[in-house]
């Protein structure tokens, strides 16, 4: 079995692991390729591909919502959740074609996932700080409830995910929670916000550069894709179960253990 499917295995079991958790995706598929080694330019578009796998296990776990009087009226709760979606969509349009590039060139790099891996870790840490929750009131427990105004602040919150480590899945939720969701409509809004956004990234970065793949490449990229949206599926699953009964503190210290350790080792080659 060549090399690379191997690697296109662990990348893609990596990718549906942290996508949907406040890990940062990004942030791990990048310190994972800087041990794999996978050439760029198909690196790069690899990463962005196979999320597209992840974000299909998120069209079928919440199909109900997504689909839900979709082709039947335009007042339907399907269309009510995809309207306040674009809007949330818009502030990533404008700011990441503004900046994405500058962002890519710059920031892609192990030392900025280790130090936003630390600052959203603490930031995750102040969200669900005792004393901060007692002072948060949760207007919103669904999507119907949601104003355009505060959708396009989470869309807001989600721009910060540009830089790697931060996470989109953390920045949408910290986001949607300090805009007054709950925890589970938090996170669920993360994950509708994800569909547009992903699928329009890898449609760009596949269309890009599709005509220099080879055969072996296309088989990695379908091996990544697929293992993506079963460990995804499986993901999502666990982590809906999971935050009705625990909050988010969990995974803060995790963020801040990884980027600590990220850090010394850096300091240390």
């Amino acid at each position: 079995m060549d090399i690379l499917f191997w690697k296109a295995l662990l990348q893609g079991i990596v990718e549906g692991i942290t996508e949907f958790l406040p890990v940062s995706s990004t942030g791990h598929m990048i310190l994972v390729d800087s041990f794999l080694k996978m050439e760029k330019p198909f690196s790069e578009m690899f990463e962005v591909v196979i999320q597209l796998g992840a974000i299909l296990s998120v069209v079928v776990y919440f199909r109900k919502k997504i689909f839900d009087g979709l082709f039947s009226s335009f007042q339907s709760p399907a269309w009510q959740l995809w309207k306040k979606v674009l809007a949330a969509l818009v502030p990533a349009l404008v700011l990441g074609g503004l900046f994405g590039s500058l962002i890519q060139e710059f920031l892609f790099n192990p030392l900025t996932v280790a130090v936003m891996l630390v600052l959203g870790g603490i930031a995750l840490l102040i969200v669900e700080d005792p004393r901060v929750t007692s002072r948060q009131k949760c207007h919103f427990e669904n999507v119907e409830q949601l104003t355009y105004r505060r959708a396009v602040g989470i869309g807001l919150a989600q721009c910060l995910a540009m830089i790697p480590g931060t996470s989109r899945s953390a920045a949408t939720i910290i986001g949607g929670m300090g805009f007054g969701c709950n925890r589970a409509l938090a996170a669920e809004f993360s994950f509708f916000l994800a569909i547009p956004t992903m699928a329009a990234a890898s449609a760009y970065s596949l269309l890009k550069h599709a005509t220099v793949m080879d055969r072996t490449q296309w088989i990695a990229l379908g091996i990544g894709f697929v293992t993506a949206f079963f460990v995804a599926w499986a993901v999502i699953a666990f982590f809906m179960a999971f935050i009705r009964k625990h909050d988010f503190r969990v995974f803060g210290y995790y963020r801040i253990l990884l980027g600590g350790v990220i850090l010394i080792w850096m300091c240390l080659k």
